[in-house]
């Protein structure tokens, strides 16, 4: 059998044949078009995991070893865009409340709450891998460091928006509490960002593509799609409960006799 660099597939693009092989075959025995989604957000989902399995595997076994940081710094493919599409979902929590308290609209205020909560999940895994990170390279799991603090500021801040919005009882006030909170916590978003330049700070600057490696460049573009790619499926399937929620607190019609 030849070795696994040698074949025409990578691993990651194998299941993803396999998975489209599956819906085929499910779709074909439901009656359905062949190639048919039930959700158009699957069709992300989809092409995030076959992304994100390729990506992770060039990043453990193909991507070259880090001349400063060794083996530790692979984990960097998960860190680095966790930590980029975390910003990009709090920033777009911040639209969708800004959006809402100008139009009124429900459905902004579903993408607000589907937004937090995939936004925590992120941020969450930004710090325990940046966790992960920093024992092999500072020596300690946790250092008061302004960037580690204010990270954690900024997803305990949306983790406030969200106790708050389950102890509000009225769903119109809810909603409007809720993206007034949303719009207050994504400033700490600006002080997360610009932290390692306003204070002294041991974790490293921005860096330009032009200072890092292409390949290494090359697979942290790869697993940053994959993940924005499995991000649009995780808000998309959160907005849908949230709207099914809202859908089902709606007051029943009132019965036609009263209405006479």
């Amino acid at each position: 059998m030849p070795p696994i660099e040698s074949l025409p597939i990578s691993p990651g693009a194998a299941v993803g044949l396999v998975a489209l092989v599956a819906i085929v075959v499910a779709n074909q025995r439901a009656g359905r078009t062949p190639w048919a989604l039930p959700r158009w957000e699957h069709a992300f989902g989809l092409v995030g995991l076959c992304t994100i399995l390729n990506g992770q595997y060039m990043g453990l076994f193909e991507a070259p070893r880090e001349r400063m940081m060794g083996e530790v710094a692979r984990i960097l493919y998960v860190h680095v865009p966790s930590a980029w599409l975390t910003m990009v979902v709090f920033l777009f929590t911040f639209l969708f409340a800004v959006a809402f308290l100008f139009t009124g609209r429900k459905v902004f205020d579903q993408l607000v709450e589907a937004t937090i909560e995939v936004g925590v999940v992120l941020a969450i895994l930004l710090q325990c891998t940046g966790m992960l990170f920093a024992k092999p390279t500072w020596g300690m799991y946790w250092d008061w460091d302004p960037r580690l603090v204010s990270t954690a500021v900024m997803t305990l801040s949306f983790i406030g928006v969200l106790t708050l919005r389950s102890l509000v009882v009225d769903a119109d006030q809810r909603a409007t509490w809720t993206s007034v909170g949303a719009i207050l916590a994504s400033t700490s978003m600006a002080v997360t960002y610009y932290s390692v330049q306003w204070w002294r700070s041991v974790h490293q600057m921005q860096s330009s593509p032009d200072t890092v490696a292409k390949p290494i460049v090359l697979v942290l573009r790869i697993n940053a799609f994959a993940l924005l790619f499995l991000t649009v499926w995780f808000v998309a399937r959160r907005w849908r409960i949230a709207a099914a929620r809202a859908r089902e607190d709606e007051a029943p019609p009132l019965p036609e006799e009263v209405l006479a």
